[in-house]
């Protein structure tokens, strides 16, 4: 059984009407093309709208994401962005979100090409915690297209793990039956994630047991449970050996 889920990331980039939306537009073009060179091209879809603080915009931007298959968002920072649009966008799409931002190319862009990206994400934090919007900031959020694409191949098993929550549920046994969630304080911070628990009294285990005595389809899903376990675990090895080896460890 592959219960796994799957990320598709839809890249969104937004820009303020004091600053041309080609500049967002160029950073947002240059962005995609590093990640393609450097992580292929799937699981990352390029929304052609730029928000230009616009709920309009918004929108457009949230119908198109959706239509493409997207449950994870990464709105990207191209100049200083709109506060109002680019905050209400981690709001109202369902799925985890991350911000990052555009570094300056060069001294040369200060006049022309100077987008501001690195304050505009100083104030995108401030302004997602005043509407307590919980999105996602990397250590690292602001730089050019190499770094921002590194950053968004990091945020995929992040962007997993709270899909993959968000749609878990967990059927557990215990001593109080089922639907009776009064005396079940420590299930808060499960839901707080997104998860669904149910849990069942120990006696209706218990009976459920003598009634498939002898059940045919037993061992054979006993043989794929071990074998999902055993998979797991090797997973979770892998997963932390690669952890261990990173220079921040």
């Amino acid at each position: 059984m592959q219960n796994i889920p799957s990320v598709k990331i839809g890249l969104v980039a937004v820009s303020r009407d004091c600053f041309p939306e080609s500049l967002s537009v160029n950073r947002r073009k240059a962005l995609i093309s590093a990640y393609e060179k450097k992580y292929g091209g799937e699981g990352v879809y390029e929304c052609p709208i730029c928000i230009v603080e616009s709920e309009i915009h918004l929108g457009q931007a949230l119908v198109e994401i959706k239509k493409h298959g997207c449950n994870a968002l990464v709105v990207y920072l191209g100049n200083f962005g709109p506060e109002i649009s680019e905050t209400l966008l981690a709001k109202h799409f369902d799925g985890p979100c991350m911000f990052i931002a555009a570094a300056e190319e060069s001294g040369d862009d200060l006049v022309g090409g100077r987008g501001d990206a690195y304050c505009g994400m100083l104030n995108a934090s401030y302004n997602l915690k005043l509407r307590e919007i919980k999105a996602y900031i990397p250590e690292n959020p602001v730089g050019d297209a190499q770094d921002c694409a590194d950053r968004i191949h990091e945020f995929i098993p992040i962007a997993r793990a709270l899909v993959g929550l968000k749609n878990l549920k967990i059927i557990s046994f215990g001593p109080r039956p089922l639907n009776f969630l009064a005396c079940n304080a420590p299930i808060k911070r499960l839901y707080d994630l997104g998860v669904e628990i149910e849990e069942n009294s120990e006696l209706d285990l218990f009976e459920a047991f003598h009634q498939h005595a002898g059940d045919p389809r037993i061992p054979g899903i006993a043989k794929e449970m071990a074998q999902e376990s055993l998979r797991y675990r090797r997973t979770w090895r892998r997963s932390w050996a690669r952890a261990t080896r990173s220079p921040k460890y």
